[in-house]
């Protein structure tokens, strides 16, 4: 016997959503879609670049993993970075009773997205190269790292907001990682794309 998939209609009613499992959810047209399980590493460099942001003196409690960021998209209505380093007023906002960042309210200082694996063209490369930097231009996030620890890739790319899209630029191997934000960060592509190991 087949199950019904639960349909939603508000975000509210896909946030307080619990099926019993683990599995990661984005609401697409109203209808739970599984995202796929995550490499290992992706929790790994995410803690990593929490601890560097840390040592550079933001303090922990503006650090997020698993706090959700609504968008403007055709399809999708919320996204869950691997990592969000808040601001003071995105933060309060989060942490004032909200479940995720909805629309109008203050975005935070910064998203990371550790890349899903996928070849150009496939679901999982056109959602996080395509998609995500769209829907967080839109909503002013200032600052957005792609960081692709796939093999025939290791990039990391920083893409800064500019006159409402992104201008990115890209770190390989021993390449210093310049961040606008970040611009006492001493990081090489290869320390974050190893998490420091």
């Amino acid at each position: 016997m087949t199950q019904a998939k639960p349909r939603f209609r508000t975000i509210d009613e896909y946030l307080d959503y619990d099926d019993g499992t683990d599995t990661r959810y984005e609401l697409v047209n109203g209808e739970l879609i599984a995202l796929p399980s995550e490499d290992p590493i992706t929790p790994t460099i995410a803690m990593f670049l929490a601890f560097a942001f840390s040592a550079m003196g933001i303090p922990p409690h503006r650090f997020a993993i698993g706090h959700q960021i609504e968008v403007n998209s055709a399809e999708v209505t919320a996204r869950q970075p691997d990592l969000i380093v808040h601001t003071e007023e995105s933060v309060r906002a989060v942490l004032s009773g909200e479940k995720f960042i909805r629309l109008g309210m203050p975005v935070p200082l910064l998203v990371v997205e550790v890349v899903s694996p996928g070849k150009p063209g496939s679901r999982n490369h056109d959602r996080d190269y395509v998609e995500k930097p769209k829907e967080y231009a839109a909503r002013g996030i200032p600052e957005f790292w792609q960081v692709d620890p796939d093999k025939g890739r290791k990039v990391v790319l920083i893409l800064t907001l500019k006159d409402g899209a992104y201008q990115s630029r890209e770190f390989r191997g021993s390449d210093r990682v310049v961040s606008p934000t970040f611009p006492d960060l001493k990081l090489t592509a290869e320390q974050i794309l190893r998490a420091g190991r």
